[in-house]
């Protein structure tokens, strides 16, 4: 049998997938060991008890100067900030890309610019937005909106334009009016590809974030790294990393979840 046509069993695909995790657990744990072995107090791999040792104290101790625990305090202002950003860049998308994709003539209009801005590297906004915006959450939130919006309606502008033109024809003939093919012929098509594009605009999201925390900001993950890093205290740092990587998994899951759910009809698009 040709490799192109093997495919491996579930127990196969399981054993597959944590390879990769296993191999990279082995060679930090190998690096760190001969680092220390070199130099005691070596900080750029910490043995896993002081990461572990960290980690309880960031998550599980209150800080002494706030009285706050520090890793859950972090969270809960980074992921504030991202889900006013995301959920302000999702309606946005949603209303200009259906317009986008559905009246040539809002294309016309919107098209371009959204093209032209999208080609702007959102991280060169930010010395902009801290300016004009100030300091606060604004501009962080603002920040975000501009580098995921424009992806979004792009994408659901494409999704809507390759929707077959016999159903737009179909409830023409119906007396549907624009409003109505928009509504119960279009959206509803494109709302499962506006969760998956929300999948993909996740790790650019948190990019931002932590930029813009990195530079102005009291509290978040983003904050905390930056904070830390003149200290190199990696026993920080890489759990934070880590953090913010389930975190963002966890919110894929959710998602994937989410439209598996609400629109079971979408697998089998997928499946052909």
């Amino acid at each position: 049998m040709r490799l192109i046509n093997r495919r491996p069993d579930r127990t196969s695909r399981l054993l597959l997938g944590l390879l990769p995790f296993a191999l990279l657990a082995f060679a930090y744990v190998l690096g760190s060991a001969v680092r220390l072995a070199e130099n005691p107090s070596d900080k750029l791999l910490p043995a896993l008890p002081t990461i572990v040792d960290t980690v309880k104290a960031m998550a599980f101790t209150e800080d002494k100067r706030t009285g706050l625990v520090l890793l859950w305090s972090d969270t809960g202002a980074s992921l504030t900030r991202l889900w006013f950003g995301l959920g302000i860049a999702t309606v946005t998308a949603l209303v200009l890309g259906l317009l986008n994709g559905i009246l040539p003539l809002v294309r016309a209009l919107v098209a371009p610019f959204v093209a032209f801005v999208s080609m702007v590297p959102p991280l060169a906004l930010l010395p902009i937005l801290f300016i004009v915006l100030g300091l606060g959450e604004v501009s962080k939130v603002a920040l975000i909106v501009i580098g995921v919006t424009p992806i979004l309606v792009r994408d659901l502008a494409l999704a809507a334009q390759s929707l077959p033109r016999e159903q737009i024809i179909k409830a023409e003939t119906l007396s549907a009016s624009t409003w109505l093919i928009a509504i119960r012929v279009v959206l509803p098509q494109i709302l499962p590809r506006l969760i998956d594009s929300l999948r993909l605009q996740l790790g650019p999201a948190f990019l931002f974030l932590i930029a813009a925390e990195a530079i102005s900001a009291d509290s978040g993950l983003g904050y905390r790294i930056f904070l830390v890093r003149r200290y190199l205290a990696m026993d920080v740092i890489f759990p934070y990393v880590a953090w913010i990587t389930l975190l963002s998994v966890a919110m894929d899951f959710a998602l994937t979840t989410l439209r598996r759910k609400v629109f079971p009809w979408s697998e089998l698009e997928r499946s052909r």
